[in-house]
């Protein structure tokens, strides 16, 4: 999966309730202010297309839609389940002026757990295939209220040992804590603005110095673990899993029959085997 070494890759920390505390990173945002307790956090960078002064780590391409490549360091890595946005980027007077999502599907933001990690994206790239999108993508028709993603939710499965458990909650896409236009306001003021402080990055510095991309993935932050995923890391040989489903279609039983028997018709699926 190539088809996005041109994108801007980039990801949202904090934007689905309680996320934070399960994964155990919900102190290292302790001296960020939001504009209210429901924002998420910042925004991190993943990868950049074209070379730029960010950690060198971040020009390697890391999405696969089929293979998750633990670090060759040993870490706990834990999967995290979301919905990866396909955005146009327009600028003004070399300013970013606009984000529209086109597309959205199942994402894997997949990190490093490790305390006292300088930045978000010191856990988020540690090259390729540490990352995952799924290759069926969804075409918004509007990202907003009655438009067709108000009808969607995201479920996560890991398999193990021919065993398959739930691994994030069941969760409606419209869950999320900033969401339609007052995420796409968030993220455009975000990346603007936001500065190199704490565990964030000056992102416009480095958008601006890769030559304005045009086009974005952007997971818009991860849902919440079930009990076993809060707990469980990711080891080779495991097959991580998440669906994004429409409701009118499916229940979350026909989802976990279907993803039992390879079934994913009608779904945006990413399915990973663990290396």
């Amino acid at each position: 999966m190539n088809k996005y070494e041109d994108f801007l890759g980039l990801g949202i920390a904090g934007n689905f309730a309680l996320h934070l505390d399960q994964a155990g990173e919900a102190v290292e945002f302790k001296d960020i202010i939001t504009a209210d307790e429901a924002a998420p956090k910042g925004m991190f960078p993943f990868y950049f297309p074209v070379p730029c002064s960010a950690k060198k780590i971040l020009h390697t391409y890391p999405l696969s839609h089929d293979t998750l490549k633990l670090p060759a360091s040993d870490v706990n890595v834990q999967a995290e389940p979301e919905v990866g946005l396909i955005c146009e980027l327009n600028y003004k007077d070399g300013v970013l002026s606009s984000i529209t999502p086109t597309h959205f599907g199942a994402y894997n933001d997949c990190s490093i757990r490790i305390a006292g990690a300088a930045k978000i994206s010191d856990k988020k790239n540690w090259g390729a295939s540490s990352k995952g999108v799924s290759d069926t993508l969804i075409k918004i028709d509007k990202f907003s209220h009655n438009g067709i993603m108000d009808n969607y939710s995201i479920c996560s499965f890991l398999k193990r040992d021919d065993e398959l458990k739930a691994y994030g909650e069941d969760a409606r896409l419209t869950g999320y804590s900033y969401f339609y236009e007052k995420l796409l306001s968030w993220m455009l003021h975000q990346l603007n603005t936001q500065k190199d402080f704490g565990p964030l990055e000056e992102l416009s510095k480095y958008i601006k110095e890769s030559d304005n991309p045009k086009k974005a993935i952007i997971s818009i932050g991860a849902t919440r673990y079930t009990s076993y995923g809060e707990k469980t890391f990711l080891k080779k040989d495991d097959e991580i899993i998440i669906a994004i489903y429409n409701r009118n279609d499916f229940s979350i039983n026909d989802v976990t029959t279907n993803i039992k028997n390879n079934s994913f018709d009608k779904m945006s699926v990413l399915a990973q085997k663990v290396i």
